[in-house]
């Protein structure tokens, strides 16, 4: 049978792909606002499609309450089925773009903060230059979400973060993690001379997805851990330095995002003899093959750049 017959054999209705595929993602997210952002459009559109589509197919495919959302029997047998035949369909996308000569499309990125602001944002504007019809989209998270499970071409993490089954290219050198205080703090404060002073010092830390980060000193090649009184905490880290740039307090963060603070004097580097090393930063994704263009340019431009 040929493809035109097949074409006309084609019963589907045109709403229900994309309905579909929304499904697939609400049960991804077990959350229509996450679902709605990762998509684009209103959780409450989201929310019509789906309701539509349980109508037209005449059965529940999500569980639904307050805080949660989760497939029915019926849904999860439905996404059994219909999941292969949305990688296929992606597949024949990807295919299809990959014939063109310019890489192009969205490159979807999941980053921590401190990669995108380290690594990223130094070279976008050079990449965007030399790339204009690949659009960067970046989602910035602490936590460790899987770069393939989230729908996503790549991620950026550090080395000590990578999964064993992932291919992974170093992306810049080791990352110290600097301790650091604004000098109006400091005219108040008597500087630590030992990470054991912190305890006498007003705290800024940052709250990671595994919970409150713990602040690592090391010292000839031992890493040891330091109890911090904290008078704020934050998941930003942006946030955290602008809290320690007026005064409040004694902060960490990677020492490559307060460089030019302590060139400019607007921050004071404590502790700097105890300040552990990680290693770099690398960009992982999934396999050698069938990688989409945007991506080899994306790694190719890096690579160049590091």
């Amino acid at each position: 049978m040929t493809y035109e017959a097949e074409l006309n054999n084609f019963a589907i209705a045109p709403e229900l792909l994309p309905a579909l595929v929304n499904v697939t993602r609400v049960a991804h997210h077990g959350n229509f606002s996450r679902a709605a952002a990762e998509l684009g459009i209103s959780p409450s559109a989201l929310s019509q499609s789906v309701r539509k589509l349980e109508e037209r197919l005449g059965m529940r495919l999500l569980r639904r309450s307050t805080r949660h959302v989760s497939l029915t029997e019926l849904g999860e047998r439905l996404l059994a089925e219909i999941v292969p035949a949305l990688n296929v369909i992606n597949t024949a996308f990807v295919s299809a773009s990959e014939s063109r000569d310019t890489p192009s499309g969205i490159l979807r990125l999941n980053v921590s903060r401190s990669a995108a602001e380290i690594v990223v944002l130094p070279h976008l504007a050079a990449f965007n230059k030399q790339y204009p019809d690949v659009i960067i989209d970046m989602h910035c998270s602490n936590d460790l979400t899987d770069s393939i499970a989230g729908g996503f071409d790549a991620g950026i993490r550090l080395g000590e973060s990578l999964d064993l089954d992932r291919i992974a290219m170093r992306m810049g050198g080791p990352q110290r993690i600097a301790t650091f205080a604004a000098p109006a703090y400091l005219q108040e404060h008597a500087a630590p001379i030992t990470p054991a002073d912190l305890l006498q010092h007003q705290c800024v830390t940052v709250r990671l997805a595994k919970g409150l980060y713990q602040w690592e000193f090391e010292q000839d090649g031992t890493r040891f851990d330091v109890e911090t009184r904290n008078t704020v905490i934050t998941n930003d880290g942006d946030l955290l330095v602008d809290v320690v740039r007026q005064g409040l307090g004694v902060g960490c963060a990677f020492e490559a995002s307060v460089q030019e603070d302590f060139a400019k004097g607007t921050l004071v580097p404590l502790l700097e003899a105890w300040w552990p090393t990680y290693s770099a930063f690398y960009i992982y994704y999934d396999s050698r093959l069938h990688i989409p263009s945007k991506l080899k340019a994306f790694l190719g431009f890096m690579k160049g750049r590091f």
